[in-house]
């Protein structure tokens, strides 16, 4: 029985905009410890103002710009509106009430507001300096379809039965009766006498969704073969249930192929720009421990936040680099905001 690791999940953003966006939500979060150093009324104009907290007013312009990053559709901005006006009022008691307490000069306030400052004025440099990303083509779409047809047009899709325990309970007893046993029920009855807790769970995931090397591994295996995923501080014994066909048209999968080339040029470009940049700056390393050997360009993916669609990267045991594969396009893997089987095994329909 074989034990597939699961590599953690590329949680950069796919794109400066969001990035920036991010970067503005830690400043409104800075700002409730107190920032309140800016002139509120300074920005309103005669009818703009919409409340007044304590003399402090709140602009049509701040209800505006949280509706924007909440991404408030027109038909409901009526009824948003009067949800995020309470909410900008209670964030400007909050606001008001630590500034009284001098939370704005606490130094680990004045970092982190120091910090989120410098995030987002290099993403506008940034999102200034690459403009819109770039869309591809019909014709880059279908060639991105015709040369990945394991997403696509031969796309498989797996039916898993797991039991899922503590990864301190896959003991080498438990990994024997494992290997030796010819069916889940038979391990499942193995960790019942032994009191061993454990859940059930039946899941699906496509060749979309895992990396080649993985996907290939599954298809040749028997149905009913045992083997294990180790995620966190859980263990799956997985067993395939079943292997169907799932094919996808390139109707279907044009919308996320010509997102994810999209994205991809723009990390090309962000790559490419802070590359230009290090090359004509000087710098310095004062303490040698923390010079890098060679200056790594995956610093500018971290920059520009332009990766691909997501895909859980999964890498057999011992098998270096398997994690860095080619994306998952359809279907595109869920927010990892659930339990952590979801973050072990993510994009399980």
């Amino acid at each position: 029985m074989k034990t597939f690791p699961f590599a953690a999940r590329n949680t950069s953003l796919s794109n400066p905009k969001r990035l920036l966006g991010t970067a503005a939500l830690v400043l409104a979060a800075a700002a409730l410890a107190g920032c309140g150093n800016k002139d509120k009324a300074a920005e309103s104009k005669p009818g703009q103002a919409l409340a007044s907290v304590n003399g402090e007013e709140i602009t049509v312009l701040q209800l505006n710009e949280e509706m924007q990053r909440a991404g408030v559709p027109a038909a409901r901005q009526g009824e948003a509106g009067k949800q995020i006006l309470q909410a900008l009022i209670d964030r400007e008691l909050l606001e008001s009430e630590a500034a009284k307490e001098k939370l704005d000069r606490d130094p680990k306030v004045m970092q982190a507001v120091e910090r989120a400052r410098s995030l987002i004025i290099a993403q506008a440099y940034m999102q200034k300096r690459l403009g819109e990303p770039q869309r591809p083509t019909p014709a880059e779409v279908e060639d991105y379809f015709n040369k990945n047809p394991q997403f696509f047009a031969n796309r498989k899709q797996f039916a898993m039965n797991e039991l899922i325990l503590s990864a301190n309970d896959l003991t080498p007893e438990v990994r024997a009766a494992a290997d030796g046993a010819k069916s889940l029920e038979e391990v499942a009855v193995f960790l019942d006498a032994r009191n061993i807790k454990y859940g059930r769970a039946q899941v699906t995931r496509s060749t979309a969704d895992l990396n080649p090397q993985l996907s290939a591994k599954l298809l040749g295996m028997p149905k009913g073969q045992l083997f294990v995923v180790k995620e966190g501080e859980r263990a799956m014994l997985i067993a395939i249930a079943e292997v169907r066909d799932a094919p996808v048209t390139l109707e279907i999968a044009a919308p996320q192929i010509t997102q994810y080339l999209a994205n991809k040029k723009n990390k090309e470009l962000a790559a490419a720009e802070i590359q230009r940049l290090r090359s004509t700056a000087k710098v310095s390393y004062l303490n040698k421990d923390y010079a890098p050997s060679a200056v790594a360009p995956a610093s500018a993916t971290q920059t520009a936040g332009a990766g691909g669609p997501g895909q859980s990267s999964v890498a057999p045991a011992g098998d270096a680099g398997a994690a860095d594969a080619s994306p998952a396009i359809v279907p595109d893997a869920p927010a990892a905001d659930k339990a952590a089987l979801d973050r072990g095994v993510m994009g399980l329909k």
